[in-house]
Formats: structure tokens, sequence, C-alpha cells
């Protein structure tokens, strides 16, 4: 199971649009893996649509249809992106995840 004993928050969600979680002590699992293959594919998909949405700013003559629909898959990508963030920052091991407001995962200092 997760560090502390929380559920995995998949990257999908179920039929009726709420979150789907994963209960497994195997991080090998079948559906762990999954989720894994899941989050790589929405990670990469966003960055390809990054790269298109950088080239599109950049066109001065620009359709804005295609800019609507950049902004609609950009939407998603980054809805993805916070899932999959939110998702494995639950599974840090305890001391990270309470970082004060503002600052990132506390790191331990180095031995010496």
């Amino acid at each position: 199971m997760t560090p502390n004993n929380e559920l995995r928050l998949l990257p999908w969600s179920g039929p009726d649009g709420k979150p789907c979680f994963l209960s497994s002590d195997d991080d090998n699992s079948l559906l762990s893996r999954l989720a894994d293959n899941a989050e790589e594919n929405q990670l990469g998909s966003g960055a390809a649509v990054l790269a298109h949405a950088l080239e599109a700013l950049t066109d001065a003559d620009a359709d804005p249809d295609e800019l609507r629909l950049l902004a609609t898959d950009l939407t998603r990508a980054l809805q993805d992106a916070i899932r999959v963030a939110t998702s494995r920052g639950r599974r840090l091991p305890y001391p990270a995840r309470r970082a004060p407001e503002g600052h990132g995962p506390r790191v331990p200092a180095p031995p010496g």
C-alpha cells in the first residue's frame, strides 16, 4: 500500500466523473503498472500539447478556432498533470508532505 496507508489516486475517473482509487500492497501489480503507464502517457501528451502551444503562440496568423481548441487541450493536459502530481505527492513519505506553505518538500540535511 502507499505510504501512510493511503489509497492511490488513479489517473482516470469513473463513469460519473468521480475519482478512482487503488488500494494495493503491491506497487508492481497489474493495475499499478497500468496506472503508471497512463500517467506517463498523460504527461507525454501534455508535453506535446505544450510544444504545439508554444509554436502557435508565435504565429501571428493563428486561427482563433485552432487557438480555442488548443486552449481546451491545454486545460485537459493541465488537469491531468495536476492529478498525476496529486497522486504522486500523496505517495511521498510523510515528512515530505508537511513542508511549510509556499515551500517545496523538506530535504534532509547532508550527513556530516
